[in-house]
């Protein structure tokens, strides 16, 4: 929407310019492609301008004026840029300044307007009960109680807290309409019966030794935590956190891809990459098909069950690469060395990660990345989340066909520890240039696996 807006008022700026103010483009005018062309650069540059400013950081708790400011300051640097580039770099000095002042004017007012209705659309949108974020508080405390305050005097952030748990309070007091459901320890039973979108910790200082367990059945859910200090000298020296209003909100984990902007441009990254991918490789994955076809009885494509972002099962594809077994047999246990199950030609296909080509098509949909934790089977996930810490973190970002655990050699058969030690790293410290780098990776050390079997 705001390329599509920046380039409208550039367009606007030039109609009025030289169809308003002048009948029309003048002897000693430029060209009016010169003019158009300079779009191929500014709306890029914009739109990045725009993700430096802080304007595509989430909105629910950020004020109006705040954002039109990121929208003024991106626009200001902006044609700053621009004009530099023109008059210094390319020694352009026919390009009108008048023009491209008019620009920045309309860009600055239709982006702001686009904002405050798209505010207004999501405060109508949440007074009705959609776009909803349901938070359950862990522990009685001040900040418990100004964190409600506060909820309670913006409704437009579409907030609700469902209930707290507390050791101390009793079970039914209310605060502002919000029920103490019952002791912490409950916690346990209620992560797996509700649709929660947040935990905020919220306890009171006394109540300290039980923040490591909390965090730990928190994290097993999946579900995203944040912690709310009863004291600000609790808060760590490098944490990931939000000002509410004054009120300093730490999120126990912070994950890159949870930023709106973020999540578009990877997800850009994906359809293009997957699509292109589809087609290079389609040769492959034909004489794949056939060779699997000729080499047993069954079908050509084999799907399983995995658990995707937030915790979402999605069907996986991948070549059949093992004798067609009843889906009782299947789920028992994975893969071993010299695996009688496994077809000539499927040794050949996982050898080279070739039986992962159709996932291709699961990126495409969107159920996966190109770039992400490996999904794993729910039975596995059910087993790994009691054994494994931070295992569910995994589950905060798309799963992807390759990740930084398989190009630093944790495939098949290694270690799940070290393999999930990896996975947080990358979803703490994503970037696009991450990304690339692990793809390249994988062309260069991923495919051949030697602890496929």
């Amino acid at each position: 929407m705001d390329a599509i807006i920046t380039a409208a008022s550039y367009a606007l700026a030039y109609y009025i310019k030289f169809y308003i103010m002048k009948p029309g483009p003048q002897l000693g005018d430029l060209p009016t492609a010169n003019y158009f062309a300079a779009l191929f650069v500014l709306v890029p540059l914009y739109m990045i301008l725009y993700y430096y400013c802080n304007v595509y950081t989430p909105k629910r708790t950020v004020k109006r004026r705040h954002e039109i400011l990121g929208i003024i300051k991106a626009n200001v640097l902006g044609i700053v840029i621009f004009i530099l580039s023109l008059y210094v770099v390319m020694r352009e000095i026919n390009f009108s300044r008048m023009m491209m002042g008019m620009f920045v004017c309309l860009n600055i007012f239709f982006t702001s307007c686009s904002r405050i209705v798209l505010r207004k659309s999501l405060q109508t949108m949440r007074s009705k009960g959609y776009n909803l974020k349901h938070i359950l508080l862990v522990g009685y405390s001040r900040s418990a109680e100004e964190y409600v305050n506060r909820i309670m005097d913006n409704p437009q952030w579409g907030y609700v807290v469902c209930g707290i748990l507390d050791n101390h309070v009793p079970r039914g007091t209310l605060y502002k309409g919000v029920k103490v459901l019952g002791s912490i320890g409950n916690l346990e039973y209620i992560l797996p019966e509700n649709k929660l979108d947040e935990i905020a910790i919220t306890l009171s200082l006394k109540d300290y030794e039980h923040l490591e367990h909390i965090v730990d059945i928190c994290e097993k859910s999946g579900v995203h935590t944040k912690f709310i200090p009863d004291y600000n000298s609790l808060i760590p020296s490098h944490p990931y956190t939000e000002d509410l209003m004054g009120l300093p909100v730490i999120n126990i984990r912070y994950v890159p891809l949870s930023n709106t902007m973020n999540m578009l441009v990877k997800r850009a990254v994906d359809i293009v990459g997957s699509f292109v991918g589809i087609i290079v490789t389609s040769p492959i994955m034909l004489v794949a098909a056939v060779l699997v076809k000729l080499s047993s009885p069954g079908p050509i494509i084999f799907k399983q069950e995995r658990v995707g972002l937030h915790n979402k099962p999605f069907y996986m594809y991948k070549f059949r690469s093992m004798e067609q077994q009843a889906p009782s047999e299947e789920k028992k246990a994975w893969t071993v060395k010299n695996d009688p199950r496994v077809t000539p030609v499927g040794r050949i296909l996982r050898k080279t990660s070739l039986d992962e080509l159709p996932q291709l098509f699961n990126i495409l949909k969107g159920d996966m990345s190109l770039v992400g934790p490996r999904p794993e089977r729910p039975l596995f996930v059910e087993k790994f989340k009691e054994e494994i810490p931070r295992y569910m973190v995994k589950h905060q970002v798309r799963p992807g066909l390759t990740g930084w655990a398989q190009v630093n050699g944790y495939r098949g058969d290694t270690s799940i520890r070290k393999r999930i030690d990896h996975d947080i790293y990358y979803i703490e410290n994503w970037t696009l240039g991450l990304d690339i780098k692990i793809i390249f990776m994988t062309f260069f050390t991923g495919f051949i696996n030697k602890n496929a079997y």
